[in-house]
C-alpha cells in the first residue's frame, strides 16, 4: 500500500467534524525520546540510575540512553510532523538537562537545544505545549529524598521560573506535571518506579509535595504576568463498579478518589477530595503540611487540563479481608474487577473502552466547572508491529486507526454536548523508549527502526491522520 492508498481509508463524506481551531497534534516526553550524547551537559536522572543499577529490570536491557534520537534529530522530526499535519505538539523539558545537578548552575548547551526545538516547532505552524516534569527526577535531588523531601518543592519551582525566562516569550501552553499519581504509585506502592519502595506514608507526601509544587509554579508563572495559559496533564481512569449494590458502588467511590480526584480536585478546584481526607485521617497518613500550604493550592489552580486516558478502570467491594500485616495499599478497600466479554488489547493487557473518553469529558463539564480541557494522550501500545509493514516498508497499523477513530467518535460527541475540549494529542509521535517496558510496545505514527540508526518511517496511521487534520474531521 503506498501514500495515496492509505489516505483512501477515510470516508470522504466528513460525519464527525471539529471546531475549526481544534488542537491537532501528539505528545512525547524529554527522557523516553531525547538519549544521551557524549558532552550534552546533562545530569544523570533518577532512570538514568536504576537502569546503571539494575539493567535486569528494562525490556531486553534497553537504557535511556539509547532512545529515539530526538536530540540529535528534531529537524528531521518536526518536519515530519509538518507533513503529517501537526498544528501542536506536547514535549517535555528534562530537569536533569537543564539543571544537571536539579538545583545552581543552567546547562547552557540545554538552553540552546531547547530553544532550538522551539524555534522550529514555531517555524513550522506547530505550536509547542511544554511539559515541565514527565517522572525524571535529578538523580541529586533524589539522594536527598526527592519528592518526600519538601526542598525538592522549592528546587522545582526555581526550575520551573527559569523555563519561563528563558522559553517564555514563545510558548503559551505550559503543564506543570505529566500523570502525577504515577510516580507516587510506582515509586511508592508498586515497585515499578525508582525509589521502588513500598511506603504509603512517602507516597501520600510525595503526592502532596507534587501537588503543592504545581500550584506554587502556577502561582509563580501568573505573578510574573506571562500571557499564556498553565495547566497540568492527568491521567484520568473512569472507575465503574461491577454492579450498582451499595458496596460496590462505595469500592468505585474510593478507587475514583485514591487514583483520579487526589489530583484532579486540587488541581482544578484547589480543594482536597473529602472522601480521600476522611480515609486518611482514618488511618493515620495524612501529609505533613505548613501554614499557608492550603491558600497556595487554592490560589494555583490550573487554566487548562490535560487527559489522559487510554483504559478504564472496574473495581468490585472486597471479597476477603486485607493481610493485616502487609504494607498498605489502595487495594484494602477494594478489589479489582475483570469484566466478562471486554474487548481487549491483548499484546498491552489492557482493556479497550472507547466510552471512556466521553464519561470523563463529561464528568470535567459537569463536576468541574467545564474547565478548557483537551485529550493530551491517547494511544494503543503493539509488541511486534514489523510483521504488519508491507512490501512498500510501511507498517500498517490498521487496529490503531480504528482505535483512535472509535474514541474521536466519542470527543466529538462530548463537544456537541458541550464539552469545552479543545483537542486530541496521539501517545506518541514516534515509537520511544517507555520506561522499564523499553521499546517492548510501539505506540507512534512514526516506526522507528533501531537496528537501522533509527531510520523513521510514517505508519498506516499516521497518513490517515494527516487526512483527518486536514477535513478536520472523518
Amino acid at each position: 500500500m503506498n501514500h495515496t492508498e492509505a489516505t483512501e481509508t477515510v470516508q470522504k463524506d466528513i460525519k464527525y467534524a471539529f471546531p475549526a481551531d481544534f488542537w491537532w497534534g501528539s505528545s512525547a516526553s524529554a527522557t523516553q525520546t531525547e538519549g544521551t550524547v557524549e558532552g550534552d551537559g546533562k545530569g544523570p536522572n533518577i532512570w538514568d540510575y536504576w537502569f546503571e543499577q539494575e539493567p535486569n529490570r528494562f525490556y531486553d536491557g534497553v537504557g535511556p540512553a539509547k532512545t529515539s534520537g530526538f536530540y540529535t534529530r528534531y529537524k528531521e522530526d518536526i518536519a515530519l510532523m509538518k507533513e503529517m499535519g501537526h498544528n501542536s505538539f506536547r514535549f517535555s523539558i528534562s530537569w536533569s538537562r537543564l539543571i544537571p545537578a536539579g538545583t545552581g548552575a543552567v546547562n547552557q548547551k540545554a538552553v540552546e537545544f531547547y530553544n532550538a526545538v522551539i524555534d522550529e516547532l514555531r517555524q513550522a505552524g506547530i505550536e509547542p505545549f511544554v511539559n515541565l516534569y514527565h517522572f525524571d527526577l535529578p538523580m541529586a535531588l533524589q539522594e536527598h529524598g526527592g519528592w518526600v523531601n519538601r526542598d525538592t518543592v522549592e528546587a522545582y519551582v526555581k526550575y520551573a521560573n527559569t523555563c519561563f525566562e528563558l522559553f517564555g516569550d514563545r510558548v503559551a501552553k505550559w503543564f506543570t506535571h505529566n500523570e502525577p499519581i504515577v510516580p507516587v504509585e510506582g515509586g511508592y506502592l508498586y515497585d515499578f518506579h525508582y525509589p521502588n519502595e513500598l511506603d504509603f506514608g512517602k507516597a501520600v507526601q510525595v503526592a502532596y509535595h507534587t501537588l503543592l509544587s504545581s500550584a506554587s509554579a502556577i502561582q509563580s508563572y501568573r505573578e510574573k504576568g506571562y500571557n499564556g495559559k498553565i495547566g497540568i496533564i492527568l491521567n484520568l481512569t473512569p472507575t465503574y463498579p461491577r454492579s450498582q449494590h451499595p458496596a460496590d458502588l462505595r469500592a468505585a467511590e474510593i478507587c475514583d478518589a485514591f487514583f483520579n480526584r487526589s489530583f484532579l480536585d486540587p488541581a482544578v478546584t484547589g480543594e482536597f477530595n473529602p472522601v480521600l481526607v476522611e480515609l486518611l485521617t482514618k488511618d493515620g497518613y495524612l501529609p505533613s503540611m505548613l501554614d499557608g500550604d492550603r491558600e497556595m493550592i487554592r490560589q494555583g489552580t490550573v487554566d487548562l487540563l490535560g487527559i489522559n486516558y487510554y483504559q478504564p478502570r472496574r473495581v468490585k467491594a472486597r471479597e476477603s479481608l486485607p493481610n493485616p500485616d502487609a504494607p498498605f495499599v489502595p487495594e484494602h478497600y477494594f478489589d479489582y474487577y475483570v469484566m466478562p466479554g471486554r474487548k481487549m488489547n491483548e499484546m498491552r493487557g489492557w482493556e479497550i473502552y472507547e466510552k471512556g473518553i466521553y464519561d470523563i469529558l463529561t464528568n470535567v463539564r459537569l463536576n468541574y466547572g467545564n474547565i478548557e480541557c483537551f485529550i493530551s494522550e491517547n494511544g494503543m501500545g503493539v509488541q511486534g508491529e514489523e510483521k504488519f509493514r508491507n512490501e512498500q516498508g510501511m507498517i500498517c497499523d490498521s487496529y490503531r486507526i480504528d482505535f483512535i477513530r472509535e474514541h474521536l467518535k466519542w470527543v466529538q460527541r462530548a463537544i456537541s454536548e458541550g464539552s469545552n475540549v479543545k483537542g486530541y494529542h496521539l501517545w506518541t509521535f514516534m515509537d520511544n523508549w517507555s520506561w522499564a517496558n523499553a521499546y517492548k510496545n510501539r505506540y507512534g505514527f512514526v516506526s522507528v527502526d533501531l537496528a537501522n540508526d533509527g531510520q523513521r518511517s510514517v505508519k498506516q496511521s499516521g497518513y490517515w491522520f494527516k487526512q483527518v487534520i486536514e477535513q478536520n474531521g472523518f
